[in-house]
């Protein structure tokens, strides 16, 4: 019998879940309304300020790991533990948590110890706030062509980073931090 994911290192989960990009499947908005239902169901409406759709599945047409991100934001008087607890129980994997300087918790779902399940989804939590992730998806879901300039970037990257998802990730920062300071200008205020 293989592994559990618990029991495996970082290179063999990498080896594992390497970096995948597919066309846009116009079935990720369905996704994220079920499980945003199943997030309500399970931590509680009246802990949740809001639940968004965010990173590349929420953009239309742009190229994208098929994994649906959803941005959980919490009342900051909330029950922390009561919330993390009833994620897990409903089938979310805790995958990092960080209370200072911000709340920043990661959950997953749809990793098995033999690869990607059919959905695949992300789930960060944290206090209310005016989030980078909520800007920068705006102005992509506005700007076509920047979207496709980021559809052109990842694909540049997926081949070198195919079995390093950090070193993936830190490839796009800079490319993420310029639009997301441009879409603060434009959209100032807008989640405040």
């Amino acid at each position: 019998m293989g592994k559990e994911l618990s029991e495996m290192s970082l290179k063999e989960l990498w080896e594992l879940f390497p970096i995948i990009l597919k066309e846009h499947n116009p079935a990720y908005k369905e996704w994220y309304l079920c499980e945003k239902g199943r997030i309500v169901n399970a931590s509680g409406g009246n802990n949740i300020k809001r639940i968004s759709h965010i990173g590349s599945s929420a953009i239309e047409g742009l190229i994208t790991k098929p994994t649906v991100d959803i941005l959980l934001e919490i009342n900051c008087n909330c029950d922390i533990e009561q919330i993390k607890y009833k994620l897990i129980n409903s089938g979310w994997t805790l995958m990092s948590y960080e209370s200072k300087p911000d709340l920043k918790m990661s959950f997953n779902k749809g990793y098995t110890p033999n690869g990607f399940a059919e959905k695949v989804f992300h789930l960060h939590v944290r206090f209310y706030g005016d989030w980078n992730e909520l800007y920068f998806r705006d102005y992509l879901l506005i700007h076509k062509e920047v979207a496709e300039e980021y559809g052109r970037l990842k694909q540049e990257l997926k081949e070198q980073y195919k079995h390093n998802r950090d070193g993936y990730t830190t490839a796009k920062t800079e490319f993420i931090m310029k639009y997301t300071k441009i879409a603060r200008e434009e959209f100032i205020g807008r989640y405040l």
